[in-house]
């Protein structure tokens, strides 16, 4: 994400905690790391792996964070994006929550196309992480999208929050 040392980081739909020791490396121990879930079975397995202790844990909807504006200087989120039931809300949110300059890291273990073959269903052109979809949707919620991976192994969108 290429965060500073003493920055502010959140994983957003953290699950059980596996990007947290990378965001808790990045900005190092005087930094702040925050886990983001909805499902508290996930943040007791986060906790239960070891991984309290790297950052602190809340548990609380993508759409409605209990965090003050400007809070934060980075966003990881892992699959999350396409499963909330209103993606422009969450944009929005995470916006308001990350300081101007601040980085939203967006990423997939997977491309589309894999994820769809999986699914056995072709690409849907209204796919919000198709470039052409997302770019628009970041930008009409406070983010400025910089880069964009849809590769067979990996899907990545680095966005930073605009003024």
């Amino acid at each position: 994400m290429e965060l500073l040392p003493g920055q502010r980081a959140m994983d957003m739909g953290c699950g059980t905690g596996l990007a947290l020791p990378a965001l808790r490396t990045e900005v190092g121990p005087k930094g702040a790391v925050l886990g983001v879930d909805l499902t508290p079975a996930m943040l007791t397995a986060a906790a239960y792996e070891g991984r309290a202790s790297l950052a602190q844990l809340l548990l609380a909807d993508a759409c409605r964070l209990p965090l003050p504006t400007g809070s934060l200087d980075g966003i990881f989120s892992a699959g999350l994006i396409d499963h909330v039931p209103d993606s422009a809300a969450a944009l929005r949110e995470w916006a308001r929550l990350t300081a101007p300059g601040g980085v939203l890291l967006l990423f997939h273990r997977s491309g589309r196309a894999e994820r769809a073959a999986r699914h056995g269903r072709p690409l849907d052109p209204d796919d919000l992480l198709a470039e052409e979809n997302l770019r628009p949707a970041l930008n009409a919620t406070g983010w400025d999208l910089l880069c964009h991976e849809d590769a067979a192994h990996h899907f990545l969108a680095r966005a930073v929050r605009v003024d």
